[in-house]
């Protein structure tokens, strides 16, 4: 039993790791700790603790517990398949404290085996300065649209506080910022959000840094958040076609669908261990398309990681497809 087990863990891209303590769970996550920084009162305040399935059975997230009632975690996605990924959200309840918080939150694992993950994540919640609404909420924005959001900054008890600037890491997103009033200890900034129409597919989670001449705490997070739908998608987001043995082949289908009729004009992929069926292509035009996708197993053991692209004739690729199989002798 233990042998098996040990075999269905491996961790795909390492040789010989067959970890099976606490270390088998900690590795599916980038990232364990996030430091917030100061933060503004009622202000969205999130980070995502990524994580992804790297071995062959099924991760399964039991529970989480947070140390603090500041902060409060969420799981996205409870079971992950083979390559699939899922997240923990901690949300800072901004709303009901203030000052200097942390919190530890602990993720529990039930599946294959038994682990359990630490995340901590820590703020200082300012009480005088507030972002109205608390981020930028872009919502649902088509691919090629260009769109743009206005939010408030206001801080109370300094007549001499000054926005200098705000930095971004995503190029697509740009920042127009001004004073739109100073009275006594109260000053407000307007700040226009512009989204570029050259923005990819796909979900936005960013922050903008605004940059102040506070003495100490000088950078003030504003979460940002959209999703850039294409006109076409592909579900599942990601195809993993298994376990599989040398020189057998195994079939899953894709659903590609449209938000108006289109045709499929070209399904290619790098590697010809992946092949699909040909009448899809140059069919007839509607909404919903159904697409065989094949993987023969060559002789070569180990991870097959490919992408698979789709061509319409709406004018735009769909976003590529991450395709994945793991070619193995039978145990």
């Amino acid at each position: 039993m233990l042998r098996r087990a040990g075999f269905a863990l491996v961790l795909v891209g390492l040789v010989g790791s067959t970890a099976v303590g606490q270390q088998w769970a900690q590795k599916m996550f980038q990232q364990t700790d996030h430091d917030f920084g100061a933060v503004a009162r009622d202000s969205k305040t999130e980070y995502r603790f990524e994580l992804e399935n790297l071995y062959v059975e099924d991760v399964h997230i039991a529970s989480i517990s947070s140390s603090c009632g500041c902060t409060t975690p969420v799981i996205e996605k409870q079971l992950l398949k083979t390559y699939e990924k899922g997240a923990i959200l901690a949300h800072v309840n901004t709303d009901r404290f203030r000052g200097q918080k942390g919190a530890t939150l602990t993720v529990t694992f039930d599946k294959p085996f038994y682990a359990q993950v630490q995340l901590h994540v820590k703020a200082y919640i300012r009480d005088d300065i507030v972002v109205e609404p608390g981020s930028v909420q872009f919502g649902a924005i088509d691919l090629g649209t260009a769109a743009e959001k206005t939010v408030a900054l206001s801080r109370n008890g300094n007549s001499d506080w000054k926005i200098l600037g705000v930095k971004s890491s995503n190029p697509h997103l740009k920042v127009k910022i001004w004073e739109a009033d100073r009275r006594g200890s109260q000053v407000r900034y307007g700040m226009k959000v512009f989204l570029d129409s050259e923005t990819p597919a796909g979900y936005l989670n960013d922050h903008l840094l605004v940059v102040t001449n506070d003495y100490g705490r000088k950078e003030l997070p504003v979460l940002v958040e959209g999703r850039v739908t294409p006109g076409v998608t592909v579900s599942p987001s990601s195809l993993f076609m298994g376990l599989v043995e040398p020189g057998r082949k195994v079939t899953k289908k894709l659903v590609v669908r449209g938000k108006k009729p289109f045709r499929i004009l070209s399904i290619t992929c790098e590697d010809e261990s992946f092949a699909f069926d040909p009448s899809v292509v140059g069919g007839e035009a509607k909404t919903l398309h159904l697409v065989p996708v094949t993987f023969v197993a060559g002789e070569s053991k180990g991870k097959v990681a490919k992408k698979i692209r789709i061509e319409t004739d709406l004018g735009q690729m769909a976003p590529e497809l991450p395709a994945y199989a793991v070619v193995s002798p039978q145990q």
